[in-house]
């Protein structure tokens, strides 16, 4: 398995792949790897010849008083991780190797406007950005995205369809916890007692899911989630929202496929978790 920290290096090897007619998957993280990242790259290991996997903590996407400098980050433990599931390099770039004069970004109006996009207003113009440029410089066939964030799945697989990028976006659904706390990074943030209560996002959810199947309209499953979740003293919702699977817009009739979506604070962290439903 190779390291390497440099877009050149990283090229040279693509190119001498994409010369043997190699496929390439490839699976975009931030580091601390877990369960979750593990699914994406197993998935990538069973339908490509060579598997890519970027580590990099993306500067572009925090905004001012979000967590950037304590983001968890374990590199040696990541390398691990990623040789035992047939990662056949790692690319971790350093801020200045992908970031030379911030003047170029990419957004994906309307999508990025709801949800996250609310209280994080240059998450996902960050996230497209650097996707873009990863995707420019590894040039994959198929490239792994977590359904855990759903909202980002959904701006990358537009944003690909609007640019014309010719990849290929695969969805992999939530791992969980025994428990149904969705895995995360995030998640070693919280403390014994947090770690407890935040398992209200998950009984939330299953509270959603009977509501949905029996017919009831966006309201009346956004307002059963929310005494779930205030069940919890620790929690504090951001939002619970139903919204259009494509667009990301809000609905209130359940007439097409459709994502519900939480944010809730569990202490000073921020958990997201979400399932599908389709009307159809």
């Amino acid at each position: 398995m190779d390291v390497l920290t440099t877009i050149e290096t990283v090229r040279n090897i693509i190119n001498a792949w994409k010369k043997q007619g190699y496929s390439i998957g490839f699976v975009p993280t931030m580091g601390y790897l877990h369960d979750g990242h593990a699914a994406l790259i197993d998935e990538a290991r069973k339908n490509n010849d060579k598997v890519v996997v970027s580590i990099f903590v993306n500067p572009t996407q925090f905004g001012e008083n979000e967590d950037l400098s304590s983001y968890p980050r374990d590199l040696n433990r990541d390398k691990i991780l990623c040789e035992s599931h047939g990662v056949d390099l790692i690319f971790t770039p350093s801020p200045d190797e992908m970031y030379h004069d911030r003047k170029a970004f990419v957004n994906i109006a309307e999508l990025s406007d709801t949800l996250c996009g609310v209280r994080r207003p240059i998450h996902f113009q960050g996230v497209c950005t650097v996707v873009a440029k990863l995707f420019n410089i590894i040039q994959p066939t198929n490239a792994y995205f977590g359904q855990k964030d759903a909202q980002q799945l959904a701006i990358i697989r537009k944003m690909v369809f609007d640019l014309n990028f010719p990849v290929n976006i695969i969805g992999v659904p939530i791992v969980r916890e025994s428990d149904g706390l969705a895995k995360s990074s995030r998640n070693t943030y919280l403390s014994s007692e947090e770690r407890k209560a935040a398992t209200i996002l998950y009984k939330a959810i299953q509270e959603g899911k009977q509501c949905i199947k029996h017919g009831a309209s966006a309201d009346s499953i956004i307002n059963a989630m929310t005494n779930i979740v205030n069940t919890e003293p620790l929690a504090k919702i951001d939002y619970i929202s139903v919204v259009d699977a494509n667009t990301m817009q809000p609905v209130q009739d359940i007439t097409a496929p459709v994502l519900i979506a939480m944010a809730v604070y569990i202490g000073s962290t921020r958990l997201i978790d979400n399932f599908s439903f389709d009307a159809n």
